[in-house]
């Protein structure tokens, strides 16, 4: 691929432009910001890495000039203001909404076929701001969350057994956040059923401790996580550049799929070089659609304060 673009320069972006340098996806990784200096920053000092770590990917900062990002194949978008004291959820969501807009309209004025990929927050909110700025195809538009959420879990589930996270497999459905829906009959470890290894209470805890996983970091540092954040969408565009076609939980548009629409929910996905180019649907027991149809409800409540904010009349 010639271009990727990252938006934000923030932690998460400038790890993903990082990640995405070291793995050589495209000739060009254009970083932008809209603080003057740091994406030229970040990236200088990323692409003086890359005779250290054997990389030939270019890597280019700018502030604010939507011109750099011309012909990008995939953009990826870190946009947005963290939570801070005081600020209501519904705070929250205004500002980024309005955000979000902005960048993805800015951004395919440039790139009309660019695949895009959602990291800011609420991440599955942001998701449905960005598909209805770009007005394209749903496929070509979601967001990052499952593959961080699904990290998260399977490096506590290594942790809990003393082995290696290469041999845990898992699948979380849902929104990201207290409403994901951890899949403990899709977890195994090398093909033996987690439920094997773990009872029920060791598993529920992990499970816990993944809804609240990004909580666990802000108490701990201050801030929000962005080592695992931006190595997960970069997994993901490594997956659409080299057409990989991975089985990834996805934050995806839903019409139809799982009994639910109009919404942006993480199911899993067949991801490739066109984007999302299969939602794979799961046979759930009644439990478990339950967990799925509360998650999605608990996202639409989100949504309507979008509604209310009126962007796209």
């Amino acid at each position: 691929m010639n271009k990727i673009t990252v938006i934000g320069a923030g932690n998460v972006g400038a790890t993903c432009a990082n990640v995405i340098a070291h793995k050589d996806l495209a000739r060009e990784v254009v970083l932008l910001d809209i603080k003057e200096g740091v994406a030229e920053g970040k990236a200088l000092d990323i692409w003086q890495t890359s005779s250290i770590v054997n990389f030939n990917t270019r890597v280019r900062g700018y502030t604010n000039d939507y011109l750099k990002t011309k012909g990008s194949g995939v953009i990826v978008i870190t946009s947005g203001v963290p939570r801070k004291p005081g600020m209501t959820r519904d705070d929250l969501i205004k500002t980024n909404a309005s955000i979000v807009k902005e960048v993805v309209e800015r951004s395919i004025r440039y790139s009309p076929d660019a695949i895009i990929i959602i990291v800011s927050n609420p991440l599955d909110v942001m998701t449905y701001v960005a598909y209805k700025a770009a007005n394209k195809d749903s496929r070509k538009v979601f967001g990052m969350a499952g593959i961080l959420d699904t990290g998260r879990y399977k490096a506590f589930i290594a942790e809990a057994l003393d082995i290696s996270p290469k041999d845990v497999h898992a699948m979380l459905m849902g929104s990201h956040g207290d409403s994901m829906v951890p899949l403990r009959r899709y977890t195994s470890v090398g093909g033996i059923p987690v439920t094997e290894l773990l009872n029920k209470e060791e598993i529920d805890k992990i499970i816990d401790r993944t809804r609240k996983g990004g909580g666990e970091l802000v108490n701990l540092m201050g801030t929000s996580a962005w080592y695992a954040p931006g190595a997960a969408v970069a997994q993901m565009v490594e997956a659409i550049v080299d057409d990989e076609k991975r089985v990834f939980p996805v934050c995806a548009y839903l019409n139809g799929e799982y009994g639910l629409k109009n919404v942006y929910l993480g199911v899993p996905v067949k991801l490739g070089k066109n984007g999302i180019e299969e939602i794979i649907q799961l046979e759930l027991t009644k439990p478990e659609m339950k967990l799925v149809e509360d998650s999605a409800n608990s996202v639409k409540e989100v949504m309507t304060v979008l509604d209310e904010m009126k962007l796209f009349d």
